[in-house]
């Protein structure tokens, strides 16, 4: 993620920004501008949203459910940066969302979106020790995580509070398998160069179930670095990170007793078996075509709290391949599928496709953007019910709006919105509700959480 971008985009407090705009709409015109390629049909031309906050296709819908700046059970602000999400089955027809907030401790104006208020009005609510850092201050930093439970039959938001606090950059993450979310620090920052009081760029664990804050513990096994996002294989209990650097690498973490990840395990990095030293990026020289394979072995790391900010460099002089802005990533049936956001000779993206094996694996260079107006930056992105790949879109044109897109397990694209809100921001967290009928999604600016139906099963392709 590019913090200065992001920045650009949140000049003003995202309540404001968004007052006025209806919480469900259903799409009413024909939209006559459309900027996609799509290579299936998927659900047909999008239609036109007259609140010009998200394009759909004919028969769909979206409700906003949570805003930046709504106030949350523990009389706090829901916070702005909304990005990486899990969904949870609490039972009862409810669903937990539990949600990143990639606010960056060393940004002046990200503390102002944090959950205290953009005056920093409610702060005194939160107490500092309940968070796992301050500012010199003393004063909470912005990041964390805020947990939302959704009642899916009403269609009603039941309650949000914050369930993590005093976090940085808190950007994607992944669900576990044991009920809980990962969610991952894009950021390397120290005492040393910002205005905070301990290292950052490690992962932290929030049940889904917690009723309210849940005590900071950084997985420090885990490594310290750029993380964006993770996931876990359910048979094995091995955890798969992503790292959000144009060199950075892809990671695996085994835990010592899977399932505890605070019990420590072993960090290792992916390198191509007959190439050490590979770079999967595509961007200067091509390594490899859509389609081709590659058998992959781990490299183990050591120093994983990497205090010089050193772990790609020193992973990728032990072998590990390169990979561009390794960003969503998230597991299907006995394989994953990871984004590389900024891969290609174009550096419009990736997505790679891994299956694990005893003796290590192999990894495919599943798509490749060969045109920004079929896959532009793809980020966050989740296994459809269906067995498609959803993928949000990050890009910083001007021109070329952000997109949620379809890929078909044959690799073709469609698109399923567009956001036409102002700013062009980015689309994060899609993830299904557990009866895959509706799609959560984040859009980061204005801050808002959206809830969409529609006739999911008929895509065309």
């Amino acid at each position: 993620m590019r913090l200065q971008r992001r920045d650009l985009l949140t000049g003003s407090a995202a309540a404001l920004a968004f007052s006025g705009l209806a919480c469900s709409v259903s799409a009413q015109t024909a939209a006559t501008e459309e900027t996609y390629v799509n290579q299936v049909p998927g659900y047909g031309p999008l239609v036109r949203d007259p609140n010009r906050l998200l394009d759909l296709p004919e028969g769909f819908t979206y409700q906003v459910i949570s805003q930046s700046g709504d106030t949350m059970d523990d009389g706090l602000f829901v916070p702005g940066q909304p990005d990486g999400m899990g969904c949870f089955d609490l039972g009862g027809g409810k669903v937990a969302l539990v949600r990143n907030h990639e606010l960056k401790g060393s940004s002046a104006l990200h503390r102002n979106l944090g959950p205290g208020g953009f005056h920093q009005e409610r702060l005194g609510l939160l107490d500092p020790a309940r968070g796992y850092d301050t500012y010199k201050d003393g004063r909470p930093l912005p990041g964390g995580t805020t947990t939302l439970v959704y009642d899916l039959e009403s269609r009603r938001t039941v309650s949000q509070h914050l369930s993590l606090a005093g976090t940085s950059t808190n950007c994607s993450g992944g669900r576990t398998p044991w009920g809980s979310w990962l969610t991952c620090e894009e950021t390397e920052d120290t005492p040393a160069d910002s205005d905070v009081t301990k290292p950052h760029g490690f992962v932290f664990e929030v049940p889904a179930a917690a009723t309210g804050l849940v005590d900071p513990v950084p997985l420090m096994a885990m490594g310290r670095f750029d993380h964006e996002a993770v996931c876990v294989d359910p048979r094995s209990g091995v955890v798969y990170l992503t790292e959000d650097k144009n060199d950075g690498l892809f990671y695996r973490f085994i835990p010592t007793t899977p399932g505890k990840l605070a019990e420590g395990g072993r960090l290792q990095a992916m390198a191509f078996k007959d190439k050490p030293g590979a770079d999967s990026t595509n961007q200067e020289a091509r390594e490899w075509a859509v389609g081709d394979w590659r058998e992959v072995v781990w490299i183990d790391l050591e120093d994983v709290e990497s205090p010089n900010a050193d772990l790609r460099f020193r992973g990728h002089a032990a072998g590990a391949a390169r990979v561009a802005r390794g960003e969503g990533i998230f597991w299907g049936d006995g394989e994953l599928y990871l984004t590389a956001t900024s891969g290609g000779p174009l550096r419009r993206g990736q997505i790679l496709r891994y299956i694990p094996s005893a003796a290590g694996g192999r990894i495919q260079l599943f798509l490749e953007s060969a045109d920004e107006r079929a896959l532009n930056m793809g980020d966050n992105l989740t296994i459809a019910p269906w067995g498609h790949l959803i993928v949000c879109e990050d890009n910083y044109s001007a021109d070329v709006r952000n997109h949620l897109k379809g890929v078909t397990p044959d690799g073709k694209l469609y698109t399923i919105g567009r956001n036409v809100f102002t700013g062009n921001s980015e689309f994060a967290g899609a993830v299904f509700s557990p009866d895959g009928q509706v799609l959560f999604v984040n859009i980061m600016y204005p801050g808002i959480t959206l809830a969409i139906r529609g006739p999911w099963t008929s895509v065309r392709t």
